[in-house]
């Protein structure tokens, strides 16, 4: 027999025949059980599901009496029900039931995606969404728990149909998308997914400016209906229609190029072939070769997930690891983000790809080439469905390790035709990039022999040749040929030791360095001064120029190709900006632009700190993002130069920023770096930078670090306010609560608010702690009106962070109270804030904690989906805290199903990693121990306990 859940409830023969189950109540049953095919339900939760808060009188009796009339109703000789102590179980295979099924297929055909199997992925998850007749367990829909889970159908189903477009969109399906895209965003409007996938069928049909107008709607609707911008992969969509391009979420994360791709085509190949039979490529040589443009375009055409992770801007190898786990967008998890000794963020990673196929491009390694190479080494050896795809100018050095070195491109031999000089890839770039700048420029017979000799004296390096085809603007070719001749001679006698090949680029950049006026030149070797690019508010504070002069020599570096404008910053190449940085040197305005820079990103993270606790928050996020490398630059040059007050002050301004990132362990990191240069005791007037600096290197266990004290003495040792109010959430967390209890912190928190006055966001807080004493203390109605006053303050400011945790607090004290549906309504609003804030380990621990409740309420399929996802997200993101209390959940749900083995071995899973020594960390190990003792009790007892409750 086959059972149908996905619409109406229906039993039906191998012939095809429908078998009648009878009245609405019976349908009910069956599709109660059928839920948990193959699994015991148990009596309990068949009466609530059947007859809600009023079952009859002998509710026992009548349940028997249902189950009897149910096994009539089936074929003689087909009677699944089965009768057990605990309850009822449908002996039927899974996979005989129709959303067991459609769960199997959905997931397979999102593999096949994944894998960039486009056809399979189509026909696997057409015929998933076949399998639906009508809303998911439409007979069943009143019963208790019923709900949750058609809701939860539902959203597979949704995930399910957008899976199935991307793979239409990348077979090149456009036309037949519209109408059905058009219904699915009319019906579920704050779907970010279906509407990109709109835009990108309009636009690939010729349709942009309907494409555009999917985006206004889209982000009117996000701003009206929830006060939030679109996504970054919304966003990214928008560009993409911009720019004219075809490109979505199925495609590899790749940087966009705005220039056609001009040769290499041998090479092309044989990274491919390489990249198909060995796991690790190496693209050598020197600067200016093309190694970044060849390992995108070669990542291009592979199958599957890509990830680039640009390597340039980095200043120390040993934040490597940071820069790989940022491109994957996973997060340093865990309040101590090394979760115990010994873990740092590379077994983070070895955790999240250890089953993932992926192509990782690790870019520009030659300046941090031991970290780099031995972070490949350990990942490749870890992770077997791992390929990397480095570019660097000389090889990681590491066994089994393919290389593919580059020169320049190809230029024609002396003595060859000029008429073929068309078939040259060098000759081919230089008339596609002079042509950019003259668009009028063609290579005739009158001009080709200067064309080929520059090419030939450029050696085909194609950093050189643009920026020779750039001069084109102001010089005509013979000049450029001559030109290009005399530095040569000039640089003939310079350091015969380096190749010729760097001889020849530092010559094209100083040749065009030359060309440059006096404005573009302080501009150019001032712009050096950044990390990651820079906005043009920032470029003209810092360098310093008239608004006028300022503007005008930056145009003209732009024109010049000695600076890149992309996605409204100003970048340069990284050769020529190492060439800049030694004239900045020579001007002796090296810390004079270090300090102004400093400054400037000091000033910037203090207005965005206070912006992150206000309903500009997400705007602010992204902007810090934007500037990360920045703002660790300066804070990096800060803590080298002994600026104390400065280093310290960037920690203080940055700390909430790590925190909601989840960037905890390379805050950490830093700050002890600062810790340093400051000592063991506060300098004068640092006493909050200090106190700041302690407690964010204490999340990675830094080692010994200076004793604070109790919260209580931080808060007294405050002159007024402070100015980074999120250090009375870190000075909580690292002291742990009061030894008095509740009383201590209310008493705690009224000196607080005496001492800060009418700041909301800080009263917030100090509501919310003194909620959280409260409820640990069992006092659960004056903690529901301290927790609601919090709720009120953080909503009242527009801090989604403080409004999701209030949120989750206030849910576990309604479910301590037995008031599972405003649990329920708290937790479904936490979670639709963390999918808004963009943190997956959040998410993860929003599961949990809903998990804990669903637990508690005797909804044990809930709970036990919610701890399946907080597990997979966990994992997947890197975070051994959340695997280990997501273990620790399915471990209860599955002692309270009766099944001891599963659920010893869940808590021994959950023993093996991620508990630190901090407080918390203690706290969950003891717990888990607990639960083992109550197992190893039942296990003799010969009978399940209880999941008892708070």
């Amino acid at each position: 027999m086959r059972f149908r859940i996905l619409g109406p409830t229906q039993v039906v023969l191998a012939d095809g025949r429908e078998v009648p189950v009878g009245g609405p109540r019976l349908r009910a049953l069956l599709a109660l059980l059928l839920l948990d095919a193959g699994r015991v339900v148990s009596a309990e939760r068949l009466i609530d599901g059947l007859y809600g808060e009023h079952p009859p009188r002998g509710a026992a009796n009548a349940l028997q009496s249902q189950v009897s009339r149910l096994r009539q109703a089936l074929p003689a000789g087909h009677d699944p029900v089965e009768f057990h102590p605990a309850g009822y179980r449908l002996a039927v295979d899974p996979d005989d039931v129709d959303a067991y099924r459609f769960e199997r297929l959905a997931e397979a055909g999102r593999r096949a995606l994944v894998d960039g199997d486009w056809h399979r992925a189509a026909a696997v998850l057409r015929e998933a969404l076949e399998l639906w007749r009508g809303p998911a367990l439409a007979d069943a829909i009143g019963a208790a728990g019923a709900p949750a889970q058609a809701a939860r159908l539902e959203e597979l189903r949704l995930a399910a149909i957008e899976d199935r477009v991307e793979a239409d969109l990348a077979l090149g399906v456009h036309g037949t998308l519209i109408a059905e895209l058009r219904e699915l965003v009319v019906a579920h409007p704050l779907r970010e997914r279906a509407r990109g996938q709109l835009m990108r069928a309009l636009a690939a049909l010729g349709r942009p400016a309907e494409a555009l107008a999917e985006f206004e709607d889209a982000r009117h609707t996000l701003a009206e209906q929830l006060g939030v911008d679109p996504s970054a992969e919304l966003a990214a969509v928008h560009l993409a229609v911009l720019r004219g391009e075809e490109r979505g979420s199925a495609e590899p994360v790749l940087p966009s190029q705005l220039t056609t791709f001009v040769g290499r085509e041998e090479e092309l190949k044989r990274v491919g072939d390489l990249l198909g039979d060995r796991r690790l490529v190496t693209l050598t040589g020197p600067g200016g070769a093309g190694k970044t443009r060849l390992a995108i375009e070669a990542a291009g055409r592979v199958d599957g997930e890509v990830r680039f992770v640009e390597l340039a801007g980095l200043a120390d190898g040993s934040d490597v690891p940071q820069a790989v786990l940022s491109a994957l967008g996973l997060r340093d998890a865990g309040l101590r983000a090394p979760a115990e000794s010994g873990w740092q963020t590379t077994d983070r990673l070895v955790e999240a790809l250890a089953e993932r196929q992926l192509l990782l491009v690790l870019d520009n390694c030659e300046h941090v080439l031991v970290d780099a190479a031995r972070l490949a080494a350990r990942l490749l050896s870890a992770c077997p469905a791992l390929r990397v795809l480095a570019t660097s100018r000389e090889p990681l050095g590491l066994a089994g390790e393919a290389l593919c070195p580059l020169s320049g491109l190809t230029v024609p031999p002396l003595g060859a035709s000029v008429l073929d000089a068309d078939e040259y890839a060098a000759v081919g770039l230089f008339a596609q990039r002079a042509a950019d700048v003259a668009p009028d420029f063609t290579v005739t017979p009158a001009n080709v022999e200067m064309v080929l000799r520059i090419c030939r004296s450029l050696d085909g390096l194609p950093l050189a040749i643009e920026l020779a085809a750039a001069r084109l603007r102001a010089l005509s070719v013979a000049e450029v040929a001559a030109r290009l001749d005399d530095r040569f001679r000039l640089l003939s006698t310079g350091n015969r030791a380096v190749s010729p090949r760097h001889r020849t680029l530092r010559a094209v950049v100083e040749w065009s360095w030359d060309l440059l006026d006096n404005a573009e030149r302080e501009v150019a070797r001032r712009l050096t001064v950044f990390a990651g690019g820079a906005t043009l508010e920032a470029a003209e504070r810092i360098c310093g120029l008239p608004t006028a002069e300022f503007v005008d020599a930056l145009t003209g570096l732009v024109d010049k190709s000695f600076v890149e404008m992309t996605g409204g910053r100003y970048r340069m190449l990284e050769t020529v900006r190492a060439f800049c940085a030694e004239r900045l040197a020579e001007a002796g305005e090296a810390d004079q632009l270090r300090r102004a820079h400093t400054a400037y990103f000091l000033e910037f993270a203090w207005t965005a700190s206070d912006h992150l606790r206000c309903a500009e928050q997400l705007h602010w996020l992204r902007r810090l993002d934007a500037e990360r490398d920045n703002l660790h630059a300066a804070l990096r040059r800060a803590t080298a130069a002994g600026d104390a007050s400065e280093a310290a002050g960037m920690v203080a301004a940055l700390s909430f920023y790590w925190w909601l990132r989840g960037m905890r362990g390379e805050g950490a990191r830093l700050a002890a770096d600062v810790l340093e240069l400051l000592g063991t005791e506060a300098p004068p007037g640092l006493g909050e930078e200090f106190a700041l600096c302690v407690y964010n290197a204490s999340l990675a266990g830094s080692g010994p670090l200076p004793s604070l004290g109790t919260q209580r003495s931080v808060i007294r040792s405050l002159d007024g306010p402070p100015r980074q109010p999120f250090l009375l959430y870190l000075s909580g967390i690292s002291t742990g609560p009061p030894s008095g209890g509740a009383e201590d912190v209310d008493e705690l928190m009224g000196e607080l608010r005496q001492l800060v006055g009418p700041d909301p966001w800080i009263n917030a807080l100090g509501a919310m702690g003194t909620g959280s004493a409260l409820m640990w203390s069992d006092q659960r109605d004056r903690a529901r009106a301290a927790l609601a006053t919090a709720l009120d303050g953080f909503r009242g400011t527009g801090d989604r962070w403080g409004t999701m945790i209030t949120l989750g607090a206030l849910g576990e004290l309604a479910a301590w109270q037995g008031d599972p549906e405003t649990a329920g309504t708290h937790m479904d609003e936490a979670m639709g804030l963390v999918e808004a804030l963009g943190s997956a380990v959040d998410q993860a621990d929003m599961l949990r904690t809903r998990g804990e409740i669903r637990l508690r309420a005797g909804d044990l399929a809930g709970a036990h989906d919610d701890f399946a996802g907080a597990l997979l997200l966990a994992q997947r993101s890197g975070a051994p805290e959340f695997v280990a209390s997501a273990r620790l959940g399915l471990a209860q749900v599955a002692r309270v199903r009766g099944d001891l083995a599963a659920a010893r071995r869940f808590c021994e899973e959950a023993l093996t990693g991620g508990l630190t020594g901090w407080y918390v960390g203690e706290a969950a190990r003891a717990e888990i121990i607990l639960v083992l003792k109550e197992i190893t009790e039942a296990e003799k007892a010969g009978a399940p306990p209880s999941a008892g409750g708070a």
